[in-house]
């Protein structure tokens, strides 16, 4: 059960790093959704290695393989069932980590649970297994697309480097623009110096991905255990990396009294609006039409090219010095995961509204 994520739109992953394949299955996707597989496509390559500088070097093509669920273009209601290939596996590369558990990583808590691991690149642990969400959250975007929503995150903070939470202000077309996927080009050039600088020692660096949603209808929600941003909060805290969530004014709302922080509704037009959005786009757990905004804390890759005291499987002290191709900051390659993950529970949650009423 672990290995499958929602309710009515619901997928269930496969694969390890080097393994032959990554894939899953999609069950609940609507008929007759037209789906775009150059779209798709679009959305790995925003996830693969190996795209600019700041990434890991690794070279993959990252190609989508469609095997069922699909005819003429649109989705016939059926399994989507997709692979995609492991092309790029250097397994020597953690030949001196066979018998080694790495700093913060899943090592030792998978080798306790289950008696053994795959060493090489963390197994199933590792964050290649994020492919498969975001070929599900492309398919959900397809979906979502036909009721006016968007969905876009992008790097809001690098280490001490922010651009802020006022992302009205910002320019979401330059987030594409620059590698390290920021909507603000000068705080972007500070953000990339920073990485490379850490790169440079051998060194990672962690920090925050914003995410805005437009357009989501009013009502997606289900009270009391299935509440919005809880659902939101449980999928990106089951990305890789992942330490923090928020929603709204989330954790800097303490500063602020129950008057200045209440959302006030006026009448716009006929519409029932509010005039703040302090509340996040959700209020008692179900979606209120206002822009869902919220922030995931993503701390620095675990991964370092420096010597880490550590212990062996038989408890004996020693020195690790990791090797292969890092990451040395998850956020860029982040962006259209958290994207992904905010895409396939909304659907999921849309299509659970439809089932409460005639």
């Amino acid at each position: 059960m672990s290995n499958s994520f929602g309710n009515i739109f619901r997928i269930t992953t496969f694969g390890e790093s080097h393994g032959a394949a990554v894939g899953g299955v999609i069950d609940g996707m609507p008929a007759g959704i037209e789906i775009d597989e150059a779209f798709v496509q679009q959305e790995l390559d925003r996830r693969r290695p190996g795209q600019s500088a700041l990434t890991t070097a690794r070279k993959e093509g990252d190609r989508v393989e469609f095997l069922s669920g699909i005819f003429e273009e649109r989705s016939t209601g059926c399994p989507i069932g997709f692979i995609v290939r492991n092309e790029n596996q250097h397994s020597s590369d953690y030949d001196n980590m066979r018998d080694v558990f790495r700093p913060s990583h899943a090592d030792y808590t998978y080798q306790t649970k289950y008696g053994l691991r795959d060493h090489r690149g963390g197994g199933r642990s590792s964050a290649r297994e994020t492919i498969s969400r975001v070929v599900g959250g492309a398919l959900a975007k397809l979906a979502l697309r036909q009721l006016g929503v968007q969905i876009v995150a992008y790097t809001e903070q690098v280490g001490a480097i922010s651009v802020g939470h006022d992302y009205d202000l910002f320019d979401f077309e330059e987030i594409e623009r620059n590698p390290v996927r920021c909507p603000v080009a000068e705080k972007a050039a500070e953000m990339a110096k920073k990485i490379a600088a850490v790169r440079s020692e051998g060194n990672t660096i962690g920090g925050v991905i914003a995410c805005v949603v437009k357009g989501c209808p009013v009502g997606l929600g289900e009270p009391v255990f299935g509440k919005l941003h809880a659902a939101l909060g449980g999928a990106m805290l089951s990305i890789n990396a992942a330490k923090g969530f928020e929603y709204g004014e989330g954790f800097s709302g303490i500063e602020m009294t129950g008057r200045e922080q209440n959302d006030v509704f006026y009448n716009n037009d006929g519409v029932i609006a509010t005039r703040t959005n302090h509340s996040g786009g959700i209020q008692g757990g179900i979606s209120n039409g206002q822009d869902i905004y919220f922030r995931v804390l993503f701390k620095p890759v675990a991964t370092l090219l420096m010597e880490q005291q550590t212990v062996d499987v038989f408890g004996n002290e020693t020195v690790l010095k990791a090797r292969g191709r890092h990451d040395p900051c998850v956020l860029p390659r982040a962006v259209p995961i958290v994207e992904a993950m905010a895409a396939m529970t909304l659907l999921d949650y849309y299509l659970l509204s439809k089932t409460n009423h005639l």
